[in-house]
């Protein structure tokens, strides 16, 4: 387990983590030594001459001071390196996910990264500051004080040492025992935590379509085989319970008979027994809260497990030598990609010019979405290449193709913030003058006017306090402050009421002005502002042509276009 806690946390940190260890494993072994002078302390004591003890007791003094302060010193390293890899881990996992590719995230992830960046991150790091001191404690005191009696009495120690094998065994097989439970239970956990979530986020839903009750069973549902799986971790863990407990039993009644054999027969003084009985008894401590150590720390290594996992997803690679695109034209080249079993672009070839206008048009499913995504290298296509001035995307660092790029989609996420703050992420730079002038050419200044504080006014998580077109407004200006000579847009109007549309079209037109566009769009106002239109169907471009062209040719293209018209017609 610490192998993967040292690979989760990085080089950085694997110093001050063996570090902490080898200081945790001296001070047990202290620990163990210390009670050793125990033997010669009961000795004198019960001895003719109590009174020299007295040098005996003085070195036990120092012993257990000595163990004090490196306890103190130990516990300390932990707490620190807790504490500080704690705040590193953040980090590490934010830069990391923040380098996985877009196209990685989706609904599932929300529930998994959410849990793993809480209590999983305060699992594994509580590793260091918790669990690893009374664990190395608990496995090398014992082994310690074994050796200690060994040096006092060999038949003793022998009779100590039998034991240690037999609770190593039963600790193994508790552990592989319990690691299907252990799996299951953090199954059910993530599933649960995704059902919260998706409960608190369908409440409007929900309550309008009086379904409350229907997802409440659901909810209900998780979280009972969440409380069974959690029952049959429990019951896996019994049988290492009562087995380590009975074996630390045995273990002390056999030194307790061997005892008193060996003192009734003269071989050992009855103080000596005495003083192994109670090393023997100090033993047992330890060994017993074993098994609630260890079903701690299965617990941290599965999310130690999860976590590593995670940071060992690969980011899309990144060129080493990384080259800039000096124009804007793009290209799509025998281009596939296939998205587990199923191709969703089909060997699609076609080019837009710098400065052109290219609507990509088609029914649900047909990798409308994904055309895009490709070009903003959301996903690495699995055979052809995306090209931008010339030059694939993979030949293109991130950071550049993305300074390319501006993307309006149609689902538009604002950050709890004012918005000022969310249009600055568009280019965080940029001048007050600017970021107003994006507004204004956005129409989001008449927006602004209206909400209470102003450019002040918060938007709320997710942009929840504006309408879905204030929201789009927002995205548009975000847009037009970046000022990238690449357009992408993905159906950005489907959605809207008639005054918010024609707003965003308004935006939409500034946007597009002098620069190339690439634009999935279903909604005849946004079609006709194409210079060239592909029809996608089954990942494959079975027409494309001018808006004119595809009419006269009565197609797929002249079907959707009618069935859009009448549609618009009965709006």
């Amino acid at each position: 387990m610490i192998r993967t806690l040292l690979r989760v946390l990085g080089n950085e940190y694997a110093g001050p983590v063996r570090r902490t260890v080898v200081l945790m494993t001296v001070t047990a072994v202290a620990e163990g030594l210390s009670y050793a002078l125990l033997v010669p302390v009961l000795r004198e004591l019960l001895g003719d001459t109590p009174s020299d003890a007295w040098p005996w007791l003085i070195w036990f003094g120092a012993a257990v001071a000595v163990y004090a302060v490196l306890r103190y010193v130990s516990d300390l390293s932990g707490f620190r390196a807790g504490t500080t890899l704690l705040h590193g881990m953040y980090y590490r996992l934010g830069d990391h996910l923040a380098r996985l590719p877009l196209g990685w995230y989706g609904p599932a992830r929300v529930g998994q990264v959410s849990k793993l960046a809480s209590r999983g991150v305060l699992d594994a790091m509580g590793v260091i500051a918790h669990l690893l001191a009374p664990f190395i404690s608990a496995c090398v005191t014992p082994l310690t004080v074994v050796v200690v009696i060994l040096a006092f009495n060999w038949q003793l120690g022998l009779a100590a040492l039998v034991a240690v094998p037999i609770v190593a065994v039963i600790q193994s097989w508790t552990g592989r025992a319990m690691t299907a439970a252990d799996a299951e239970r953090a199954e059910r956990d993530q599933e649960a935590t995704g059902r919260v979530i998706e409960f608190l986020q369908a409440q409007p839903v929900l309550r309008t379509g009086g379904r409350t009750a229907e997802r409440f069973r659901l909810l209900d549902d998780s979280l009972r085989e969440l409380q069974r799986a959690s029952r049959r971790t429990v019951l896996s863990a019994l049988p290492g319970v009562v087995g380590s407990a009975l074996t630390v039993q045995a273990m002390f009644t056999v030194l307790l008979a061997l005892g008193a054999y060996l003192a009734v027969g003269g071989d050992v003084g009855a103080a000596e027994i005495l003083a192994i009985l109670v090393l023997a008894a100090r033993c047992a401590d330890p060994l017993l809260s074993l098994s609630d150590l260890s079903g701690k720390l299965r617990g941290a290594r599965s999310e130690l497990a999860r976590l590593d996992g995670l940071l060992s997803t690969e980011p899309l690679p990144e060129p080493s030598e990384p080259v800039e695109p000096q124009s804007h034209h793009v290209e799509f080249d025998s281009v596939t990609f296939r998205h587990g079993d199923r191709t969703v672009i089909d060997g699609v070839t076609l080019s837009v010019p710098q400065g052109g206008r290219l609507a990509v048009v088609g029914p649900s499913g047909a990798g409308k979405s994904t055309f895009l995504q490709l070009l903003a290298r959301f996903y690495d296509v699995d055979a052809g290449g995306v090209r931008v001035g010339g030059l694939d995307v993979r030949d293109i660092s991130t950071d550049v193709l993305m300074k390319q790029l501006a993307i309006v989609f149609q689902d538009v996420y604002l950050f709890d913030g004012t918005i000022e703050e969310n249009i600055r992420l568009g280019r965080p730079d940029a001048s007050d003058a600017e970021v107003r002038a994006a507004a204004t050419a956005a129409r989001l200044d008449e927006v602004i006017e209206r909400l209470p504080g102003g450019w002040d006014a918060n938007v709320g998580e997710g942009g929840a306090l504006l309408s879905g077109g204030e929201r789009q407004r927002v995205s548009i200006a975000r847009a037009l402050l970046k000022d990238a000579p690449i357009v992408l847009l993905d159906e950005v109007t489907s959605a809207l009421d008639p005054v918010n549309e024609a707003a965003v079209h308004d935006g939409i037109d500034r946007l597009m002005a002098g620069r190339t566009v690439v634009m999935v769009a279903h909604r005849l106002r946004t079609v006709q502002r194409a210079d060239h239109i592909v029809f996608l169907d089954g990942g494959r471009v079975v027409e494309q042509g001018t808006h004119a062209e595809l009419l006269r040719r009565g197609g797929r293209y002249a079907d959707f276009w009618t069935v859009s018209m009448a549609s618009t017609a009965n709006d």
